[in-house]
């Protein structure tokens, strides 16, 4: 018995290389449930001429933003998407369109008027019995693999500054509104994931009876100031220096956080801690954040003790990654001695309360490796730490 032949539905992804179609294309081939046709400006004809016989979705990305010449904006945005939707009806097929259009779509500059009109294009393929469409007028999208330098205030800030290069702004209280490009992609996918809740059309040979089309936006966005934004990422390059992160509590910063990232270059990656030795091994703190505390690490030669005094409020975690060690513990108001042995080959916590005398002891023949974690940073004004020996001579 042969196996029936089983085709698996296609989504053709226009303006494919670009900072958008880049991300949709990755997120596409990662669900695995339909092959993606990918179509650009070097890409050849016949690619896109198949996408638009066998494609059930749609996304239409491609256009023009800042072309030499103004006329370029009709051609590449307007005419492009009438083109598209006139195949479409001579080919007779009715699949999802999910256009990408701009806030500018409501302005009347050159670039607003020629997205207008390629929405335009869209509403009237949808409603002479074309199929259903879409249309998201896109915010400010940021995030990785955004063009710096070009039409993203978000990427020319982040490149520059992670690269010590100068930026200007024309006015830092003029107010933008962004949208994040995971936020975007997840924005389209949930077109898809509809049509796939409707019953996969893999033919797109009927259109669906009712609500042809419809303008989306992306769900969340985030208003900022260019100045707050500028200072925001300024913060992340220096965060490497004053080792104070930004709360990751706030979405907005944690996905700006991660789009700054991408923009160093590869030997950026790393960056040296300053250490602090003394004849008993060598001290770096890590990172320090206001709500979360700090974080840093110590080397300490066998036979050293550390510690030996106790805090009112501030708490800590030792936790031991290499070597062998003894932490002990003696109530500031008097009390037995407490033990508990570590190693780095247990992964084992010790939670160091406050109003406890207490040290750490390497029993070990090689250098002791202690991450601690401190629930505030250390302040000289109110250090909190009080000398006390655990165990007396």
């Amino acid at each position: 018995m042969v196996d029936p032949v089983t085709t698996m539905p296609a989504a053709l992804v226009t303006g494919s290389s670009g900072f958008i179609g880049r991300h949709l294309v990755e997120a596409l081939r990662r669900r695995g449930d339909r092959e993606v046709i990918s179509f650009d400006l070097d890409t050849a004809p016949a690619v896109l001429e198949r996408g638009l016989r066998e494609a059930g979705v749609i996304f239409h990305l491609a256009g023009v933003n800042r072309p030499q010449d103004p006329a370029e904006f009709k051609t590449g945005n307007a005419d492009l998407t009438a083109t598209l939707c006139s195949s479409l009806s001579a080919l007779g097929r009715h699949p999802v369109i999910v256009l990408s259009s701009s806030i500018q779509a409501a302005l009347d500059n050159p670039y607003g008027v020629s997205k207008r009109e390629a929405e335009k294009a869209v509403e009237r393929w949808t409603g002479s019995g074309g199929g259903k469409a879409v249309i998201f007028r896109l915010k400010n999208v940021f995030g990785k693999w955004c063009r710096p330098n070009y039409n993203s205030v978000t990427a020319t800030l982040c490149y520059n500054i992670a690269h010590g290069l100068p930026i200007t702004l024309t006015d830092p209280n003029r107010e933008v509104e962004l949208v994040y490009i995971d936020d975007v992609v997840a924005a389209f996918l949930n077109v898809l994931n509809e049509e796939l809740e409707a019953g996969d059309r893999k033919s797109a040979c009927q259109p669906l009876a009712s609500d042809f089309c419809r303008y989306r936006e992306v769900p969340r966005s985030y208003k900022v100031t260019l100045g707050e934004l500028a200072e925001k990422i300024r913060s992340f390059r220096e965060s490497r220096t004053s080792l104070l992160l930004p709360s990751l509590a706030d979405e907005f910063t944690r996905c700006l956080y991660a789009t700054y990232l991408s923009y160093l270059n590869g030997s950026d990656f790393s960056y040296s801690l300053e250490q602090m030795t003394d004849p008993r091994g060598s001290l770096a703190e890590f990172i320090k954040q206001p709500h979360f505390g700090q974080v840093f690490v110590s080397r300490t030669k066998p036979g050293v003790t550390r510690g030996n005094h106790y805090h009112h409020t501030k708490t800590e975690k030792f936790f031991v990654v290499e070597g062998e060690a003894i932490i002990r513990f003696r109530h500031i108001l008097g009390g037995e001695i407490i033990e508990h042995r570590v190693s780095g080959k247990d992964f084992k916590v010790v939670d160091i309360p406050p109003g406890y005398a207490h040290s750490i002891e390497n029993v070990g023949t090689t250098e002791l490796v202690t991450l601690f974690w401190a629930s505030e940073i250390f302040d000289s004004l109110r250090p909190d730490v009080y000398a006390m020996t655990v165990q007396p001579n």
